[in-house]
């Protein structure tokens, strides 16, 4: 069992998770950011790798992942700045990255990495099914890392029902079909998207994200779902506050 799905037994409703770029805004905030999130008392943290082309991602992650590389964050950077804080930290880490940042680094090497960070679940948005199903899902189970798989209002029900039998840790619900970013209220239609995922009585837990960003547009979520991922908002957040008011941010949404 993952320290997700432990997370789970503890909590499986309200579960509010926060997404922040590694190295933004400055290359020596991702401890202090993690630090704060986990003070402020958010269920599991997701841990963004700064990639020059991220395809799921919207224009405010864009930007910090440049500002991130500018600043001169690499992979082993994020794990050696991961490492430091491996013992203090107990609220779970999620990794988030792209299929070609594994291959140039190095699978086993990106895996045994991630392990030695105290990390065990991973969500990697471009990975194919049939290659996580040929190759990916052994190297994963050598390593014991779970992989989170995403489903859109597009997803067909027989992928989401293949995706729900693979699932260890969540199922994320992307919530409209587009890149990352605040998009206001939720429609009907992403309603109607969030009851439809819901009625089909799936085993895995559902985490919504994509266009979360207040907590308004949180609870909305957590109606359907077992918690919500918040990211472009709270990457503006820190674009333009002190990482030390972190706390302010999630107590909107908490409280």
């Amino acid at each position: 069992m993952n320290s997700v799905q432990k997370l789970f037994q503890q909590k499986d409703k309200n579960l509010l998770s926060i997404y922040f770029t590694c190295g933004y805004p400055e290359l020596t905030d991702t401890t202090k950011v993690i630090t704060e999130l986990e003070k402020s008392g958010v269920d599991f943290i997701e841990v963004g790798l700064p990639y020059s082309d991220p395809l799921a991602d919207g224009p405010t992650i864009q930007d910090s992942s440049q500002v991130a590389l500018k600043n001169g964050v690499n992979l082993d950077i994020v794990f050696d700045q991961l490492m430091t804080i491996k013992e203090t930290n107990k609220t779970p880490l999620v990794l988030m990255g792209y299929l070609n940042q594994m291959l140039k680094y190095g699978e086993d090497k990106f895996c045994q990495k991630v392990v030695d960070c105290g990390i065990d679940t991973v969500i990697i948005p471009d990975l194919p099914m049939v290659e996580f199903e040929n190759h990916y899902q052994q190297l994963f189970d050598k390593y014991g890392i779970t992989n989170v798989f995403l489903i859109t209002p597009h997803t067909s029900q027989e992928r989401i029902k293949k995706i729900d039998n693979y699932t260890k840790a969540f199922i994320y619900v992307v919530a409209s079909a587009s890149i990352t970013g605040a998009k206001g209220e939720i429609s009907n239609q992403q309603i109607a998207y969030f009851e439809r995922i819901k009625t089909m009585n799936l085993k895995s837990k559902l985490i919504v994200g994509f266009g979360i960003s207040d907590k308004q547009t949180f609870n909305t979520a957590c109606a359907y779902a077992n918690g919500a991922i918040i990211g472009s908002a709270f990457i503006k957040f820190l674009g333009s506050s002190n990482v030390k008011s972190i706390n302010s941010f999630i107590s909107k949404i908490k409280n």
